[in-house]
């Protein structure tokens, strides 16, 4: 049976940033994952934009390792212009686990990312648009993947006839260079298939492949929009200056505000609020968040440097 094609407005957002980042120490000892600054905002505050551009006026996220810090950077969303509600995951027991612990306020078609992915994207409202065509119950944004380590490390869709057929977890040998990205969108009745996800045996959770591969035996039918130009995975310290050097390209991105004194040099760089630098030294190809002063006379490249630590990426 056709539904309606979902639009923005229709639609929920939801934005899973619940996970301990444990990889990705010592940033995790303060900072939430999805709160790490990416071109000088958080990540998760990229996505909550991205949803209010689809016009997107609600958005649930589930936190849990210190979510009380995303709670006091995003606030309840009106400076972004939505609605935020938090909801704690609790014991963090994977992606379906998230998702199931937000059925009792889902009530129409949502649009899920997770919190520690960046999206190098085109238009995503392709996706909604085939929400509801022909019967069509789900939309997972997928990109055709040159590198197969990068699918080993994710999961791989097969398609027929236009069709999803499979999903698989983290494949040895993949069969198709389909990847999926972690970015999806859902009819509520998908949660029939997320309370009966079972836990695997390999990770110990729920995982959201498990959900989408019933969904799919239950005779639903689920789409693969070719969406992503790129997915960015946040997980290891570097990741996050190669995040941001990706994204920057060859430019930089300097607060109002930073103090630089004459002879100093900015090269592919960011340099948040409330940053000094002491001396006219080069900074190659950094990250330097909030409050940082710069007081060494020595030139420097690919560090990311926090009140606490400066983490060498070179």
């Amino acid at each position: 049976m056709s539904t309606p094609a979902a639009t923005g407005t229709d639609l929920l957002g939801v934005i899973l940033a619940a996970g301990k980042g444990t990889r990705i120490a010592p940033f995790s000892e303060h900072f939430p994952k999805p709160m790490l600054p990416v071109l000088g905002k958080p990540l998760i505050q990229h996505q909550v934009e991205c949803l209010r551009d689809l016009g997107v006026k609600r958005v649930l996220i589930v936190i849990g390792h210190l979510g009380y810090e995303i709670v006091r950077g995003l606030g309840d969303g009106g400076r972004f212009g939505v609605t935020i509600e938090y909801v704690d995951q609790g014991p963090t027991l994977g992606i379906a686990h998230a998702v199931g612990k937000l059925e009792q306020r889902i009530d129409r078609p949502f649009m899920l990312f997770l919190g520690d992915i960046v999206f190098v994207h085109r238009d995503l409202g392709s996706m909604t648009a085939l929400l509801g065509q022909d019967g069509v119950r789900a939309v997972l944004a997928v990109k055709e993947e040159p590198d197969p380590a990068a699918i080993r490390r994710n999961f791989v869709v097969m398609e027929q006839d236009g069709l999803v057929t499979r999903v698989i977890e983290k494949p040895q040998h993949p069969r198709t260079r389909l990847k999926g990205c972690g970015l999806y969108l859902f009819d509520p009745v998908f949660f029939d298939a997320v309370r009966r996800t079972p836990r695997t045996a390999l990770r110990d959770e729920y995982e959201i492949t498990d959900a989408i591969q019933i969904f799919i035996d239950d005779g639903h039918r689920v789409k693969a929009a070719r969406v992503i130009e790129d997915d960015l995975n946040l997980s290891y310290p570097p990741d996050l200056l190669d995040i941001n050097l990706r994204l920057l390209g060859d430019r930089s991105s300097v607060a109002p505000g930073v103090k630089l004194p004459a002879g100093a040099k900015v090269e592919r760089s960011v340099l948040m609020e409330g940053v000094t630098v002491s001396h006219p030294i080069a900074i190659r190809q950094c990250v330097v968040f909030p409050g940082v002063a710069l007081s060494g006379t020595a030139d420097i490249e690919r560090r990311i440097i926090t009140l606490d630590h400066t983490i060498d990426c070179r």
